[in-house]
């Protein structure tokens, strides 16, 4: 039986010490601050704002969330974007994904200042990824790296296959994984012979965002398996993108679902506000 990688855990231990790092800012009138902007009324959308916010106010960031109708146009939101560019209490501007489709999300991500891109989506993060010389960081790929550092899982020269190719997780974080001299594939839904190919992997991350997708019939033995797919089952019930009870006797390591992935991502949403109000005051 594999070993769980339990994300909720190393999480609240990470809140906890950027509770203190707060707290120490604070201390020297330095207030993080990170808003939220949220058009329409998304179901899931709420339930990961209303985290959040959440986790901002345990952290004691000065949090703010902007809600928006369904209906609001693309030049008004893009000026609200552009007040927050401005305003020197939030060093955080997040815009919660999907927008209405008559908004162009592109045009959204790059209104943002890029310096205060804590989500890490901008062109021009991305961009220094790709580069080589991160600043801003995807906070799911980052939030993953964080989890193979936790449980010492040595990524140099294991092969690593990511399952998913979107800005957002497949395509930054395998550029993580490279840089962390991992020799990775990318692969999605039309790759031929999709469980070859991922039976060979030592490292197997899995966003298709298709529930129970990856069985035992994916996976090598001992292989170290990241599950980022959140989806809903005919019950209602959250499941992962990989079929924990078959595949878990078969890994090393496994995340679960929930309690895994989840967790970092909003973590390390909150540690690169803090590394934003930092690099303000010239702190980094």
């Amino acid at each position: 039986m594999s070993e769980l990688m339990n994300g909720k855990e190393l999480a609240e231990k990470m809140q906890a010490e950027l509770a203190l790092k707060v707290k120490e800012l604070n201390e020297r009138q330095i207030n993080p601050g990170l808003v939220v902007l949220l058009v329409g009324e998304n179901p899931a959308s709420q339930v990961y704002v209303r985290n959040k916010e959440r986790v901002a106010n345990q952290l004691g960031i000065y949090s703010k969330v902007e809600r928006y109708s369904q209906t609001i146009s693309e030049d008004e939101l893009l000026n609200e974007i552009e007040k927050y560019n401005k305003d020197p209490r939030f060093h955080g501007i997040l815009v919660q994904l999907p927008l209405p489709k008559h908004i162009d999300e592109e045009k959204v991500l790059l209104a943002i200042d890029p310096k205060k891109d804590v989500d890490g989506f901008h062109p021009l993060n991305l961009g220094r990824l790709f580069a080589g010389n991160p600043d801003k960081i995807p906070c799911t790929p980052y939030g993953i790296m964080k989890m193979f550092e936790a449980y010492d899982i040595d990524l140099t020269g294991k092969r690593a296959v990511v399952i998913g190719r979107s800005n957002i997780v497949g395509k930054p974080m395998a550029q993580l994984l490279l840089m962390a001299d991992a020799t990775v594939t990318i692969a999605h839904s039309k790759t031929k012979d999709l469980a070859a190919l991922t039976r060979e992997a030592d490292i197997l991350v899995v966003a298709i965002g298709r529930g129970h997708f990856v069985t035992k019939d994916f996976v090598k033995p001992g292989a170290v398996v990241v599950d980022v797919g959140m989806n809903r089952d005919e019950n209602g019930k959250l499941i992962g993108d990989v079929k924990f009870d078959e595949v878990a006797p078969l890994a090393s390591y496994i995340t679960p679902v929930p309690k895994g992935v989840g967790p970092m991502t909003i973590t390390m949403l909150m540690a690169q506000t803090v590394q934003s109000a930092e690099a303000e005051r010239g702190e980094l």
